[in-house]
């Protein structure tokens, strides 16, 4: 029988799968639902700056008042914060996996104050999603960088507990984004997260939301940066997001190089209990090879472990389509 067991940011794992950020880890009773099914931990669904900030924003333009929008700025953020304070507490009452927080956020400030509370109310780590999207022109691509380093730099300062950054597919150039968080002491990355995006209804002429969910096509992405990642900065933990949907797409992943892999999208299509069928088909694969633990093959087909390594590279794209009419 083969051990299933990893470690992702020093957290023991049972099994590499991680139940991301999301409506299914809002609330206890699903959670436990996940733990029973076999998730090995779970990413609480984040708290975001954003919303709070709309919220606030609603609310203060029915005052006139200077001193009652502060106090309404203070009310509604720290009543959110309360609520998922008491989630983290109450998950971790109800489980015996790592509960991990998230916090969506778009700045390198607003959170830091919250974060030593989030390690106080008992979360074994905490995952950073930031996004940014580069609007002004007049910004250069380091500027938008920065925050990230800013916010890693100062999160240190008030927590203890291992943290990661959740990124986005947008950089020019990720392995800098990943190699210098690693030098700031970040102990993980998650490749890659899944924005909002927009799309147009041509009947009613408005912006809509595009496709929530993933699709299995979409491994692609993070199939070639956890492997290249995974060969150029070694020593930092790689979780793999996206695209995930079943066990064959674990398998591969965790060859490339990742520490644990997030599910999302196909729990909402399969249920809560497709995460035995994962478990599973992970557990019968390393039987199949003779494969006692994931160390016995995690990373075997990086970007410098396998012979011909231009095949993560896109200049195979011509060399792939030259055969196709």
């Amino acid at each position: 029988m083969a051990n299933l067991q990893t470690t992702y940011l020093g957290l023991k794992l049972k099994n590499p799968i991680i139940v991301s950020s999301s409506g299914l880890t809002s609330n206890v009773e699903s959670i436990k639902k996940l733990a029973s099914n076999g998730a090995a931990a779970v990413v609480l669904k984040s708290l975001f700056e954003e919303q709070i900030l709309q919220e606030t924003g609603m609310l203060s333009a029915h005052s006139d008042y200077p001193e009652a929008e502060d106090y309404l700025k203070a009310y509604v953020r720290s009543n959110s914060v309360d609520k998922y304070l008491e989630l983290i507490k109450e998950a971790k009452k109800a489980v015996d996996i790592p509960v991990m927080a998230s916090i969506n956020c778009f700045s390198a400030s607003s959170w830091i104050d919250f974060a030593a509370k989030i390690q106080e109310a008992g979360a074994d780590a905490l995952e950073i999603n930031v996004f940014i999207l580069a609007t002004d022109s007049r910004k250069k691509s380091e500027d938008y960088e920065e925050v990230y380093f800013t916010l890693a730099e100062k999160l240190k300062k008030v927590i203890s507990i291992p943290f990661s950054f959740k990124l986005g597919d947008h950089f020019t150039n990720p392995l800098r984004i990943i190699e210098q968080l690693w030098y700031r002491d970040v102990k993980g990355v998650v490749l890659f997260n899944r924005f909002f995006a927009p799309d147009i209804d041509i009947d009613k002429m408005k912006v809509t939301a595009a496709e929530v969910f993933s699709n299995p096509a979409d491994i692609r992405d993070p199939l070639r940066w956890v492997a290249i990642a995974n060969q150029v900065v070694p020593k930092i933990d790689i979780s793999a997001s996206t695209g995930v949907h079943d066990g064959e797409a674990v398998v591969k992943l965790l060859l490339a190089g990742a520490k644990s892999v997030q599910v999302c999208s196909t729990l909402y299509k399969h249920g809560h209990a497709h995460i035995k069928s994962l478990v599973d088909f992970l557990s019968a694969w390393m039987d199949k090879k003779g494969l006692s633990t994931i160390e016995d093959f995690k990373g075997k087909m990086n970007y410098g472990q396998i012979g011909d390594p231009e095949v993560y590279e896109r200049s195979q794209f011509m060399k792939y389509y030259s055969d196709h009419d």
